[in-house]
This record gives C-alpha cells, sequence and structure tokens, in this order.
C-alpha cells in the first residue's frame, strides 16, 4: 500500500454499524471515500462453545451445535451428529435420512431469505428503503418456520437431529402444508428477481464489486456460494454424498464473475434447486423407523467407542465440519468446529481495498456471515 499523499483516516466500521449486525468490526483505513485497507476484528461473541462440547453428553448436545449458526441450525447439528455416527459407526434409518435432506433444504431456504432481505436492508436508499424486500423475504421465511415450528416445536434452535436419526417424525398432514409452502415460495422468486434485476441502482452496486478470483477462492479456502460464484463448482451434497444425497437430482449453480452478483446469482439458483430437493425428498420418502437407537430416556445414554472422525456438510454458507474425538464415554474428549462464515470472511481484507465505503456494506452482505459460527 503505497502513500499518495492524501490524507488518510481511520475509521470504525461497527460492531455498531447496522450492517455488521452488531458483532462485527472492520477497522478501515480511507484515503477520502475510498477503503484502503481493511483490519477485521472478530470475537465478540464467544461462548466457549467447543469447550461446551466436553462438558455436554452427546444426547444434549445438539441442541447446542443450533447455536453456531443459529440462521440455519438444521446443519450445524447436522455436522455434529454425523461426526458421532462416524466414530461409533452407527446407521441412520433410510426415512431418517430423507427427513434430514427435508430439513437441511428447508433450512437453505429459510438462511438464504434471511440473507436476501437483510442485504437488500442493508443496502438501503438503492432499493426503494430497502424494508420492501426485506418484509417479502421475511414472509416467505415465517411460511419455513412454520414447518419447523410444526415439526419440533421451536422456530429458531430446533434439537431435531439426534445420534442415530431423528428426534421427530412428520406429523398427519405435514407433507401436504410443506408442499405447499415450498410451491409458493418457488412462485416468489422470480418476483425477488425482477423487482432486483430491473432495478439500475441494485446493478450498479452488485457488479464489478468485491469481485473473487477463482485463485483467491481456492487459496483462502472459502466455500459455498462464494466459491461457487468464482468458477469452482464444488459442493458436498455431490463431491462426497452424505444422507442420501445421491438418491436426488439437482444442479449445483455457478457462476464465474466473482463479484456480489454472481453470488447473489448461485443463491437465487439454490433457492429453486433446495426446493427440488424437497419435493423429490417427500415423493420417495421411505416407510420405517426414524432412528437406529431407542428413543432418548436420559442424558447419558448414548456412548461412543474410542476413535475420531470429521464429518462435513453443505450448509447455506459453505462447509460446516465437526472434528470429533470420542473416549468411550457418554461425552467428547474433543471438539473442534469448521465454520463456513469463519473461512469466508478471511477473503473481506483482500477483495475491500480499491472500494469506496459504501461498496464494503454490499460486499460483506453478500459474505453472509453468521458470528455465532465465526466466533464460537
Amino acid at each position: 500500500m503505497g502513500y499518495a499523499g492524501a490524507e488518510r483516516l481511520t475509521m470504525n466500521m461497527g460492531p455498531q454499524h447496522p450492517s455488521s449486525h452488531g458483532v462485527f468490526r472492520a477497522i478501515l483505513t480511507l484515503e477520502g471515500e475510498t477503503v484502503v485497507a481493511v483490519d477485521a476484528v472478530i470475537g465478540y461473541l464467544h461462548r466457549c462453545h467447543e469447550k461446551l462440547a466436553e462438558s455436554l453428553t452427546y444426547t444434549q448436545y445438539p441442541s447446542i451445535a443450533s447455536k453456531t449458526d443459529y440462521v440455519a441450525a438444521m446443519t450445524a447439528e447436522l455436522a455434529y451428529v454425523r461426526a458421532a455416527e462416524m466414530v461409533g459407526k452407527i446407521d441412520v434409518p433410510k426415512r431418517a435420512q430423507y427427513l434430514r435432506v427435508i430439513a437441511a433444504e428447508l433450512q437453505r431456504v429459510a438462511s438464504h431469505c434471511l440473507w436476501l432481505g437483510t442485504w437488500c436492508l442493508d443496502m438501503g436508499g438503492a432499493l426503494g428503503g430497502g424494508a420492501t424486500v426485506f418484509l417479502y423475504c421475511i414472509r416467505e421465511r415465517e411460511d419455513v418456520l412454520d414447518l419447523f415450528e410444526s415439526l419440533t416445536g421451536a422456530r429458531l434452535l430446533y434439537g431435531f437431529h439426534q445420534v442415530g436419526g431423528t428426534r421427530y417424525d412428520i406429523p398427519a398432514g405435514w407433507a401436504q402444508k410443506c408442499r405447499a409452502t415450498v410451491d409458493k415460495i418457488d412462485g416468489r422468486i422470480s418476483e425477488f428477481e425482477s423487482m432486483l434485476e430491473s432495478n439500475a441502482f441494485f446493478m450498479a452496486r452488485t457488479q464489478g464489486v468485491g469481485t473473487v478470483s477463482r485463485e483467491l477462492a481456492q487459496e483462502v479456502g472459502i466455500s459455498g456460494p462464494l466459491i461457487r460464484g468464482s468458477g469452482v463448482n464444488y459442493d458436498i451434497r455431490r463431491a462426497e454424498p452424505y444422507s442420501s444425497y445421491e438418491d436426488f437430482d439437482f444442479k449445483v449453480p455457478v457462476q464465474m464473475a466473482g463479484d456480489c452478483f454472481a453470488r447473489y446469482r448461485v443463491r437465487m439458483i439454490e433457492f429453486r434447486e433446495s426446493i427440488k430437493i424437497v419435493r423429490q425428498a417427500l415423493d420417495g420418502l421411505p416407510e420405517g423407523p426414524i432412528s437406529s437407537r431407542p428413543g432418548v430416556k436420559s442424558v447419558g445414554q448414548v456412548r461412543i467407542p474410542k476413535g475420531e472422525a470429521y464429518a462435513r456438510v453443505e450448509g447455506a454458507r459453505g462447509e460446516v465440519g465437526c472434528y470429533l474425538i470420542a473416549d468411550g464415554s457418554a461425552k467428547p474428549y474433543r471438539m473442534k468446529w469448521r465454520g463456513a462464515s469463519f473461512s469466508n470472511l478471511a477473503v473481506l481484507p483482500h477483495i475491500i481495498p480499491g472500494h469506496k465505503v459504501a461498496d464494503v456494506v454490499a460486499i460483506m452482505g453478500s459474505v453472509d456471515p453468521v458470528f455465532g459460527e465465526v466466533d464460537r
């Protein structure tokens, strides 16, 4: 960074800034309106999440795993129980695998709804105040949360997964309600696209902004919609199928531009692909048990033999991984979490310099970080 002679100003953007969502601090070095350096400061949301795993049993912990990526709690739980099942070589019944897929894909839709709404709200005035898109997206997200509430009794943190299967089966009439919900959301996605892609301000603020090259994406280790928006065709559901994902027909969206608009397009296509997977899973939902283990009667009921494993799932933000070491007791000996948002945030200091202050908001929102899994 050469000193160009202009007066430099250091500015805090967050943690109180609305687009930092209360827990991220970006120390910007500015020359006029242009950002020349970024110091990303994290750590405002530590809850000793990995240490908690050592003091809670395999039965108790899935509801704590929900609190990492609390916007997509279903997929966080799934990473944890998969790791325990890999160590213990525990089979999961086919019906439970399909129920996990349905939950994961509905969660992806709900998560992307929140991302799109808050991103447009962050960019504000350029989108008619931004509140219009936000309110529409929250409306669709609420419909998905209604499904989760009737399935688990909760709307944000679920405790749906357990080692060996799922805790709940779908209630009567739930499948029909689910089909009606995804049909409605499917029809609304085109509305969002026409609203945004015919808006000159939205296009100007996203095209060519925050470009991540294919080489940078692979070097930093980003994943999910970010790496697919930079031309890398990588999706764990396709590269390393789990929970019967090999049974479903879906395409992995890839965009080559690597900018904010490319990341937006990837997620908009993912909406439709997730809905397609949900429909297939409902159509082919097998009969049978929802768990290979007896129902939970005590918190110390599940014991995993000695061993270690790393399980990864394709979350809404990318690869969510859980590395688990078991010592034969009812609790893990050690656990390490790989949060997609943590790795994705590492790209910000590479792509923000050279942009204006207002672009920082658009770039940050296009990364879609959730800080529960950044700080853990």
